[in-house]
């Protein structure tokens, strides 16, 4: 098992960004702030670049939607900055060594790196099949002890981390961070009460874990190494932790200040550092992790001597019936189950459906309405690419720039990521180019009517991009649009309907020839109160779904 792991660019051609430049839409970009509490404009950094890292998995066991709610969040963010034109240089870890994997690994009879590569696929498989991009770096914790064991000295000599040792004068093992020597401890989740509360943060006061409310609570239960009585203040938390005499042997590292394995938080400050030096752009992560993992890794950051994020973005949770999903709770949906009774496209439009910092409640009704969503794309685009002679290629959607998107999705986009109204853009403009098929027969200036649906299907394809959902990108064109339906006209249950109506549609054409036109209309009333709509085209009828 090595203990460095070099930097490794894995996201090699998979996501081309053609925008050249930063768009003018960027000047408005404002995104919400955890520190702050508060929205306020985005400036990067380094001008035209943005560094993003978003905590990733602990691969324990398999994911539920819970966990791959957060990853569409940030995919999301991260796709937006890319359609602003700005390059993305995206981190997700992998916690791969931690006290839940080894417990469960020993009771599973597994090695405990076995099973940490066996849920880290599944978490993979998870994120491609929803549409993920992958990161442009993606490093496991146990390749980095070299560099988290560097950051522990550098708290240390900084005067902000003890070393605990035993009756000899010996270290053993167990290094804990002195929050009493870190004066800004609690800037981030406002334990100071300098800050005002918003909405958003008294509901994540209410529902997650903070400074004062800091006990074994049910969603983020307490580190064991936290409770030791070692700790010279209760809100000292561990950098460095002694092996329990369960841990195998080759779950523990050797370190100055004794054997063992880090705590939870060390790595992230470790990895977001090798990676992105010093201060970047954003830190991400589910509004979980908060705190303690988000304050204690800014607080061992910046005690390091380095910069921290410079703005922290949290993702609310999915719940069900009000109750946080999650393993822990018994009410965690598995990936593969939605997946098994739903489509991955539809999964990947519910779990973006709103707003990221909104709670998303999971339900059926949820899912019907992506159902409804994808009937209402697909059959657009569907129509538009026959009206003008076939679909715009990939190559012309990811080179529209934000500043060729309708207004009312990029004034969406730029409010923190509004969802909402970004979804809500991208149907007004379905609606239109509905109406522009409808008058497409009618138009003298036949071409002049294709360029402007044309130019509505680039649009909402392009929108519809932006939220990793346009049907005939990756992975949809691959398995069907929408996880397995097809790009509409290819799906199973499409071709079916297809016969049907097709056959009623002839017997249609047969009646109108033989002037039966009540007949003709009772067929089209039919289909219309099976939700079916009819149109007459020059190049014969054509139907949708309402």
């Amino acid at each position: 098992m090595t203990n460095t792991q070099e930097p490794q660019n894995i996201n090699i051609s998979s996501v081309v960004t053609a925008v050249d430049a930063v768009a003018s839409a960027a000047a408005d970009l404002k995104l919400y702030d955890t520190a702050s509490h508060a929205v306020s404009n985005f400036t990067p950094i380094k001008p035209g670049q943005v560094g993003m890292y978003v905590c990733g998995a602990t691969v324990q066991s398999s994911p539920h939607i819970g966990h791959i709610r957060a990853a569409v969040a940030f995919d999301v963010v991260r796709r937006w900055f890319e359609r602003l034109g700005y390059k993305v240089t995206f981190v997700r870890n992998v916690t791969d060594i931690d006290d839940k994997i080894l417990d469960k690994a020993a009771a599973a009879g597994q090695q405990w790196w076995e099973r940490a590569y066996i849920y880290e696929r599944e978490f993979t498989e998870a994120y491609n099949t929803l549409g993920v991009e992958p990161p442009t770096y993606e490093p496991r914790a146990t390749g980095h002890m070299i560099d988290m064991i560097d950051l522990i000295k550098q708290i240390i000599d900084n005067g902000h981390g003890y070393v605990v040792t035993d009756e000899n004068g010996n270290p053993t093992g167990n290094v804990y961070f002195d929050v009493a020597s870190w004066p800004h401890y609690g800037e981030l989740t406002h334990q100071k009460q300098t800050a005002v509360a918003d909405a958003a943060s008294e509901v994540a006061d209410a529902m997650g874990p903070s400074v004062d409310n800091a006990g074994n609570d049910k969603y983020n239960p307490v580190d064991p190494a936290d409770m030791s009585e070692d700790k010279h203040d209760p809100r000292d938390f561990a950098l460095w932790k002694a092996p329990k005499d369960s841990d195998p042997l080759d779950a523990r590292w050797n370190t100055p200040f004794g054997t063992g394995r880090p705590g939870w938080h060390i790595e992230c400050s470790a990895m977001s550092h090798r990676y992105l030096k010093d201060m970047f752009d954003i830190h991400g992560g589910g509004l979980d992790l908060r705190f303690p993992h988000h304050e204690n890794e800014m607080a061992q950051t910046r005690a390091a001597g380095y910069d921290s994020a410079a703005r922290w973005m949290h993702s609310a949770w999915v719940t069900a019936k009000g109750e946080k999903m999650s393993k822990s709770l018994g009410n965690g949906l598995s990936v593969p189950t939605v997946l098994a009774e739903n489509s991955a496209w539809v999964v990947r439009y519910a779990l973006g459906s709103v707003q990221y910092r909104s709670m998303l409640e999971w339900s059926d009704q949820t899912l019907t309405e992506a159902q409804s969503a994808y009937d209402r794309v697909s059959n657009f685009i569907e129509r538009a690419g026959a009206a003008v002679g076939g679909q715009p290629p990939r190559e012309e959607i990811v080179s529209i720039s934000a500043d060729a998107l309708p207004a009312d999705f990029v004034a969406a986009m730029n409010d923190d990521i509004n969802v909402s109204g970004a979804s809500a853009a991208i149907f007004t403009a379905i609606r239109s180019g509905n109406t522009l098929l409808s008058k497409l027969a009618d138009r003298v200036d036949s071409d002049v009517a294709k360029d402007e649906v044309r130019a509505v299907l680039v649009n909402v394809r392009a929108m519809l991009d932006t939220l990793g959902l346009d049907p005939l990108a990756e992975p949809w064109v691959s398995e069907g649009a929408a996880g397995g339906a097809g790009a509409g006209a290819d799906s199973a249950e499409h071709t079916a309907l297809d016969r049907l109506v097709s056959e009623q549609l002839e017997e249609r054409a047969e009646a109108r020839k033989a002037k039966d036109f009540a007949r003709a209309d009772a067929i089209r009333d039919a289909l219309g109160a099976a939700g079916i709509t009819i149109e007459d085209t020059p190049q014969g009828p054509t139907w949708t779904l309402k």
